[in-house]
């Protein structure tokens, strides 16, 4: 008996103990009633086989065929707006993808002027002057608490309130604001402009781990240093550009008849969405934001003035650094929110993902297909999201450790 405990005990590597039997193992993987958790992960299993066997008879009955089999075939209705050449002949693939666009384009830039809009709101609810911080409060509680749906229909109600082109409002030379939509000046590139921008994305991205792991292993580089990396990299691809005869001017939107030609436009759909989004998103960073300043020790302000900074210094090299630790994980949540809270543009016309796959759906019939689509795609975006969050994250973690 003494040898079988011997043996056991060397076969597990832990002196003293033995093996568990199957029963044991079984136990402590299920925890208590093993039996009874058994029959309930069966019965789950069993009920999920039901219902799909149904699904697919009242489908048989139907005439419908399961399956993704119908994106392939041709999409007989027309997109009002894409970021990619679009024809009713094309099929459902191209509509959807048309929709993800869309839905990327207004999430992105949602995203950035509501975290420029959020961060300015949340500093100035500090301020000391009681005006502006009781403007902002009233903003913030104006926005928290009124559905985002009927701040949609406001927005939307404004834009097409605005001038017609010919009287189109101009706040700031070269923008125009109309019922036709918003215009901005831009680049002309010959239509090369996305292949430099993307050329320009991978030159900053480049740079910046280049200079990262030089702040590893020589320590941070000096500021010219960093102001001349990121120079020539958004320099080098204009330069490469125009070598090959790719020519850069500037496009300006200006009337011409009845309308208003060139510059980069957004339509009323569009243009209402994003400052919805935005504007709504834009009160709960401002929240974030101020907890997140007034989170940080009085010290840290006292330390700071006591070197003779000014406030905006102190706020720019000494409290925001801190207070990003306590403010960018719940910033994701409302990147998050406002990603999802885009599928209500279908209320205001604007055709994003979920309004051009219910158009599909409706035309198909294939409307598990269809919602298994959205469900994949909304899943994906806010795990891509809270990816780049969480790793920009760690990054300044790190950052902030090593100093």
């Amino acid at each position: 008996m003494v040898d079988g405990v011997i043996n056991a005990s060397v076969e597990s590597g832990e002196p003293g103990r033995t093996r568990p039997g199957i029963p044991a193992f079984v136990r402590m993987w299920l925890g208590g009633w093993p039996l009874a958790q058994i029959a309930l992960y069966l019965g789950t299993l069993l009920l999920f086989l039901w219902l799909g066997r149904n699904l697919l008879a009242n489908m048989a009955r139907l005439g419908l065929t399961p399956g993704f089999e119908f994106l392939e075939h041709t999409a007989n209705y027309e997109i009002g707006e894409s970021f990619i050449a679009y024809a009713a002949g094309d099929s459902y693939a191209r509509a959807a993808l048309v929709g993800l666009l869309n839905t990327m384009a207004v999430s992105a830039l949602g995203c950035l002027v509501a975290t420029v809009l959020g961060v300015g709101l949340g500093i100035a609810r500090l301020s000391p002057n009681p005006l502006v911080s009781r403007l902002v409060q009233a903003y913030v509680e104006l926005l928290r608490n009124t559905p985002l749906l009927l701040q949609l229909f406001a927005w939307n109600t404004v834009i097409h309130l605005l001038p017609v082109p010919k009287h189109a409002l101009s706040p700031v030379p070269g923008i125009l604001l109309t019922n036709r939509g918003l215009f901005l000046p831009a680049i002309d590139a010959g239509g090369r402009g996305l292949f430099v921008l993307a050329a320009m994305a991978a030159m900053l991205i480049a740079t910046r781990l280049v200079l990262r792991r030089r702040r590893r292993f020589a320590g941070p580089a000096p500021s010219r240093v960093v102001l001349s990396a990121y120079a020539i990299a958004l320099l080098l691809p204009v330069a490469i550009a125009t070598g090959f005869g790719i020519s850069f001017a500037p496009d300006i939107p200006t009337l011409k008849g009845f309308n208003i030609r060139g510059g980069a436009s957004m339509t009323p759909e569009f243009a209402a969405l994003m400052l919805g989004l935005a504007v709504n998103a834009s009160a709960s960073i401002a929240e974030t934001v101020r907890a997140g300043i007034l989170a940080i020790p009085t010290g840290q302000w006292e330390a700071a003035r006591s070197l003779g900074l000014r406030p905006l210094a102190v706020m720019r090299l000494v409290i925001l650094p801190q207070a990003l630790r306590i403010i960018i994980p719940v910033m994701t949540s409302s990147y998050l929110s406002l990603t999802k809270n885009s599928s209500l543009a279908v209320a205001i016309g604007f055709p994003d993902l979920v309004s051009i796959l219910n158009t599909t759906a409706n035309v198909t019939g294939q409307a598990l297909e269809v919602i298994a689509l959205m469900l994949g795609a909304y899943l994906t975006l806010s795990l891509t999201t809270s990816a780049i969050m969480n790793a920009y994250n760690r990054s300044h973690v790190l950052r902030s450790e090593r100093r």
